[in-house]
């Protein structure tokens, strides 16, 4: 059933009120407007929380802030596809009715339909995902680039760590460490970078550890999800390359430290 140009919009949401609560679904109709997002609808539902049946409830809760596609924070599964509850337009052609409104599976959840991305943030401290700079005197200008390197660079800096690639990732369960494509891309963002170049091996070092990037799969299904079309698989392939090189030249500096009589 495709979306109504009039009457009422049908969403029903996942619903729990906390992370050991059990969940439930409810079922709210709230009056069609033209051009409405997600966001909207769930803001119209929170004005009034009266399921479809007529009986009162507690308002859903989500995550926003930029709503423009930007912070990641609204992510969710809608209708089974995770994407950005800002950007989805109710009139878009493949949004059916009823919408289904769920958290991300991949992460913690906190209520309905929010959840705990902080094990992103902490891949990101994990590869040193920021460039070092001491800020005391000007650096001049930086070094000129291919117009194909920055347009490549501008690309991978629009990751919002919305967790996209990691709800749809195989790898990432609660059993696995897997760091996540996100984190990798970020980590050759700043390797590629003139001045972050210089904690390369830091970052490959991090990345050659558990969960690093050589539990990749494969599956390609992150590059699939990626609102921003990052390149997520070449970052993942690239990274691989690097990882690969760095420990050769650890064990051949090992053992250059072990001819010449120096510690291991």
């Amino acid at each position: 059933m495709t979306p109504p140009k009039s009457g009422n919009i049908t969403l029903q949401i996942e619903r729990q009120d906390g992370p050991n609560a059990p969940a439930r679904w409810e079922t709210f109709n709230v009056p069609y407007t033209k051009n409405a997002n997600v966001i909207s609808v769930l803001m119209q539902i929170q004005r009034s929380p009266v399921t479809s049946d007529g009986k009162a409830t507690t308002p859903p809760a989500w995550d926003a802030a930029c709503l423009e596609e930007v912070c990641g924070s609204c992510t969710m599964n809608i209708n089974g596809k995770v994407r950005q509850a800002c950007s989805t337009l109710i009139d878009q052609f493949d949004l059916e009715q009823p919408i289904k409104l769920q958290p991300m599976k991949k992460f913690p959840l906190v209520r309905d339909l929010s959840v705990d991305r902080q094990k992103m943030f902490e891949s990101l401290k994990r590869v040193q995902a920021w460039v070092p700079t001491d800020g005391t005197h000007d650096l001049g200008p930086g070094p000129r680039l291919s117009p194909e390197d920055a347009d490549l660079r501008y690309t991978l800096s629009t990751c919002m760590t919305c967790g996209c690639c990691m709800e749809v990732c195989p790898q990432v369960t609660t059993s696995t460490a897997f760091i996540g494509a996100a984190a990798i891309s970020q980590a050759k963002l700043f390797n590629d970078h003139p001045t972050g170049e210089m904690n390369k091996g830091d970052r490959l070092h991090a990345l050659m550890g558990d969960g690093g990037v050589a539990d990749c799969g494969k599956a390609g299904n992150c590059v699939q999800a990626c609102p921003k079309h990052i390149p997520l698989t070449s970052s993942i392939a690239e990274m691989h390359r690097e990882t690969t090189k760095q420990a050769l030249l650890d064990w051949f500096q090992k053992d250059e430290r072990k001819a010449g009589g120096g510690p291991a």
